[in-house]
């Protein structure tokens, strides 16, 4: 893969929008697999001349098996701002998931405290009072149900690890493709089905949001199963 497969859906002087596919690092990790943020670098390298390396700001991440829309900053500025923004819980993220199973409420806040594992990579849930616990914050509302699975809107007030997939899993209804937190194995052969589909964002210069909205693959399992267009016409 290279950046003339990533699909880029905004630029100008100080931001860029540009959706991660699946599968791919946000920024470059152990594998050495092609990532966004390197991949990113080099298109405006090309596309500008630079003949350094362009400078383009990471300022959130997706984990690797999730899709969807992100924003990096093309300036130092802009990615200061960005990241206040962020950290003031400017930062507008919702995501759609399918779940193996239905919420038996059809819309709710969840609350807990979460402990990733370094060494294992997995997320945990623990009591507050845990060394290194974060809190997370979700709200969820199900879209529709067929066959016990459900198309879950997700609305993220914190930002942490795997914090979808295991808050979701903890209402025994883990994610479509999730092998790491409980999924159902007849699933397994399929992507994770996490997509990042809005981001809004103030805009690091200008007196504005920006508001970037990007659909799953519609024709893949599991989300080909469900009208996400009808459902996400009002989001």
């Amino acid at each position: 893969m290279t950046y003339e497969d990533i699909n880029i859906v905004y630029e100008d002087n100080h931001l860029l929008a540009a959706v991660k596919p699946v599968g791919v690092p946000a920024q470059a990790d152990e594998t050495g697999d092609p990532d966004m943020l390197s991949m990113l670098k080099e298109y405006l390298k090309v596309k500008y001349g630079k003949p350094g390396e362009a400078y383009l700001g990471l300022v959130h991440r997706l984990d690797r098996p999730t899709g969807g829309i992100m924003v990096f900053a093309k300036t130092s500025k802009a990615a200061a701002r960005l990241s206040e923004s962020m950290k003031e819980g400017l930062f507008e993220k919702i995501y759609l998931c399918v779940t193996c199973g239905v919420p038996a409420e059809r819309s709710g806040d969840l609350v807990h405290y979460l402990k990733k594992n370094e060494r294992t990579n997995m997320v945990s849930i623990v009591p507050m009072l845990t060394q290194g616990a974060k809190k997370a914050e979700l709200h969820y509302d199900v879209l529709d149900d067929k066959q016990g699975f459900a198309l879950v809107k997700v609305k993220l007030s914190t930002g942490r690890s795997h914090q979808i997939r295991v808050q979701m899993a903890s209402l025994k209804c883990p994610l479509f493709g999730d092998r790491r937190y409980g999924g159902d194995p007849k699933t397994f052969k399929h992507d994770l089905a996490l997509w990042a589909v809005k981001l809004s964002v103030p805009h690091p210069t200008e007196d504005k949001k920006m508001t970037f909205v990007v659909y799953p693959d519609l024709n893949v399992v599991p989300w080909a199963a469900f009208d996400i267009n009808y459902h996400l016409s009002n989001i």
